[in-house]
């Protein structure tokens, strides 16, 4: 074969190779919830999925180099979901606990946060404790950490536990729960849209169960979860991270 045939075999070996990527690249399922804003929500314009867990493994991916595929459901089904391979991430508001660590491994902590108390705006009284409830039933969402926490403490008649945020803040509006307990961001987003208007956030409360937002993965993924920490790092680094908190009106963190 002649030189020029060689340059011209090679030079269309490349242009193969280069058309790759964009037809190869990974695709990721992220499993995301519709009910925890502005973590995650639905937006009724596009019907998708969207906030800021969603434009965080949005923007994660087109660093580690792949694609990724929103796939909602609710939050009592994401790590179910995940072990039995129905999906390849979790990114949603949840928090990184010890009980989840044995089932699924998560990335380096992105946000920190703790619950907020929400009570009948027609109750007045600045709570700061837990034990200032005691012998009332309250509520948490299902599948959320506060739900065996404020069971343990052993001071409430019964603790309600609600599929959605959304229920526990209607209950709460109405006056037929004393108080609900959840995502401080949530609530406040929620309330600020003004859907709410029989319900306050105590202000005054001091949180108690402390947690921090991970992207959750596979325990058997190890070289994603490493490439999801790398782009983690870097997006924090310089500002993206940032940029997706004052987004949806959070202010950005130093952990």
């Amino acid at each position: 074969m002649s030189f020029q045939r060689l340059v011209q075999a090679a030079v269309a070996a490349l242009a193969i190779a280069a058309s790759w990527p964009a037809s190869a690249q990974q695709v990721l399922k992220v499993g995301s919830t519709p009910t925890g804003i502005p973590f995650t929500f639905l937006d009724t314009k596009t019907n998708s999925i969207q906030g800021i867990m969603v434009d965080l493994i949005t923007e994660i991916g087109k660093d580690a180099g792949f694609a990724v595929q929103i796939e909602p459901m609710q939050f009592s089904t994401l790590i179910p979901s995940l072990t039995a391979n129905k999906i390849d991430i979790i990114s949603a508001a949840m928090f990184v606990t010890p009980a989840r660590k044995e089932v699924i491994d998560f990335s380096e902590p992105f946000y920190t946060y703790g619950e907020g108390l929400l009570v009948p705006k027609s109750d007045t009284k600045g709570y700061v404790k837990l034990d200032e409830l005691k012998g009332e039933v309250v509520g948490a969402q299902v599948g959320t950490a506060f739900v065996d926490a404020l069971k343990k403490t052993g001071l409430f008649s019964e603790v309600k536990a609600y599929d959605t945020i959304a229920d526990i803040l209607r209950d709460v509006n109405s006056g037929r729960l004393k108080a609900g307990f959840g995502d401080y961001p949530i609530f406040a987003y929620y309330l600020k849209q003004g859907g709410f208007a029989e319900a306050r956030i105590v202000e005054s409360y001091r949180p108690t169960i402390m947690g921090s937002v991970g992207i959750g993965v596979r325990k058997s993924d190890g070289e994603l979860l490493a490439k999801i920490n790398t782009s983690l790092a870097k997006l924090k680094a310089n500002g993206t991270v940032g940029k997706i908190l004052e987004k949806y009106g959070l202010k950005a963190q130093g952990a």
